[in-house]
């Protein structure tokens, strides 16, 4: 029973209609559609958490010296402590649309709504971000760099190769998400593991080096490792194609976060110790500076831009998949336009869709208007909207503990733990985006209501129309 009012009519009970093929969408029982199982999921979270960030963050977070490394230490715990909620979540209600699916559940229609409006934006945002960026990488290896236009259909080409994997169907959205795990690992676990037996505490610099508090230096590094964090989610959101989905799920987000937490931590603390801070802090490429001081030479330029393009792809590659389910499950309840509803092969095509599509006009912006400052603030929206659908999920874990709806007595206490530190997380992601990026995503937001005023109001009419029709005749 939802405890907020709304215009539209009540919910259907939760149900796995929405995870499983119907007779409706003959292409979800192709051969071309499958499930994924632990390894797949878990190589979708780590492979979004994982972008194309991790390459470049050591010299963007050098300037506030080696205090930057307790930044990502809480942020660790943070991240853990909300794919644990996730998992607890999931296992209440494994359908696919994740932060959508629990909070319309515990508050009712709207704040479903808001939930997948505000993660769906995240999703396109990101997605030119990652394309832009991914340009930058592919230029070491093809100049593309030199000509605005041909910069820019690279970044569509790079959009648009995970969109056709996605078209194709689950089956191989899955089979790329692993390969690029997979091999993007492999040059990242060689500094990050590697790195440690060439570590040489001189090189670290200053434990602050920014001349800030020690707490005012952890939030300011922190600002600008919040959005290397998105992403947690993934598998909650797609827990409509995993096996298993009440255990799997969980497990998923949690090995996923933990695995990509550690890459993240072992990989800057290498880093860190093999370049020193004078230079990493001007470096715009410290895993080549590492491979180069680790081995000698210049090659590692080269062997780190293909690892990094790698990344992005696979996380285009998840990234893409996740904008089209939340959109799915929200049109299957009428809270979104019900194209959106339409799938094939396992996967809302539209959804795909309207997503490369929006994302490709944003970055055709962005090299159009030459202003890389407006990009900036777009992606910092991306880490706002991000916390609206974390907020409202883990306030819907909170909302069941409270009620003492399908709790766990003997886990009470432990959850409320866990619960708490994934909503401070969650206040913290908010508040690291800044005050430009609140009011950008706001406002998004706002645009949002507009949008849901409409599909309430239509849905209100065919409800009171369908009553009249099977209304006696008087």
């Amino acid at each position: 029973m939802h405890v907020t009012g709304t215009v539209l009519p009540p919910a259907p009970a939760p149900s796995e209609s929405h995870t499983v093929p119907t007779a409706g969408n003959p292409g979800d029982s192709s051969k071309h559609a499958r499930r994924f199982g632990l390894p797949v999921a878990t190589a979708l979270v780590m492979g979004n958490i994982i972008g194309g960030g991790i390459f470049l963050l050591p010299a963007s977070i050098a300037p506030y010296g080696t205090v930057s490394l307790v930044a990502f230490a809480v942020l660790t715990v943070g991240a853990i402590a909300l794919a644990l909620v996730f998992g607890r979540l999931a296992a209440r209600d494994p359908r696919t649309g994740g932060p959508y699916v629990y909070a319309r559940e515990a508050f009712g229609d709207f704040a479903g709504f808001l939930a997948a409006w505000a993660y769906w934006i995240t999703t396109w945002v990101s997605n030119a971000a990652l394309a832009v960026a991914a340009v930058g990488y592919l230029d070491v290896l093809v100049p593309v760099g030199d000509h605005k236009g041909t910069a820019c259909l690279a970044a569509l080409a790079l959009q648009w190769l995970p969109a056709l994997a996605n078209f194709a169907g689950t089956r191989y959205v899955g089979a790329v998400q692993l390969v690029s795990t997979v091999l993007k690992f492999v040059p990242l676990l060689l500094v990050a593991i590697g790195g440690l037996f060439f570590f040489d505490p001189s090189r670290l610099g200053p434990f602050n080096a920014g001349g800030h508090s020690a707490v005012g230096a952890v939030s300011a590094s922190a600002a600008l490792l919040l959005f290397s964090y998105l992403g947690v989610e993934s598998a909650a959101v797609s827990a409509g194609e995993v096996r298993d989905a009440r255990r799997n799920v969980g497990r998923a987000t949690v090995i996923g976060t933990a695995g990509a937490a550690l890459v993240y931590l072992l990989g800057t603390l290498s880093v860190f110790g093999t370049v020193a801070h004078d230079r990493l802090m001007t470096s715009t490429a410290p895993f080549s500076d590492a491979v180069n001081t680790m081995f000698g030479g210049s090659w590692g330029g080269t062997a780190v831009a293909l690892a990094a393009l790698v990344s992005m792809t696979g996380c285009l590659n998840g990234w893409t998949l996740l904008s089209a389910q939340t959109p799915y499950a929200a049109a299957k309840d009428g809270l979104f336009p019900a194209a959106f509803a339409r799938r094939r092969r396992g996967v809302p095509t539209v959804g795909v869709a309207v997503t490369v599509v929006l994302s490709s006009l944003l970055t055709a912006y962005n090299y159009l208007s030459g202003s890389a400052k407006v990009f900036d603030v777009l992606v910092l929206v991306t880490t706002f909207t991000a916390t609206v659908p974390y907020l409202l999920a883990t306030a819907a874990q909170l909302f069941h503990l409270v009620s003492g709806r399908s709790v766990d007595r003997a886990r009470l206490v432990r959850d409320s733990v866990i619960t708490a530190v994934a909503a401070a997380f969650s206040l913290w992601l908010m508040a690291g985006a800044g005050y430009a990026a609140v009011y950008q995503g706001a406002l998004f937001l706002f645009a949002g209501v507009i949008v849901y005023a409409v599909l309430a109001a239509r849905q209100q009419r065919r409800a009171a129309e369908s009553a009249e029709a099977v209304s006696p005749v008087r």
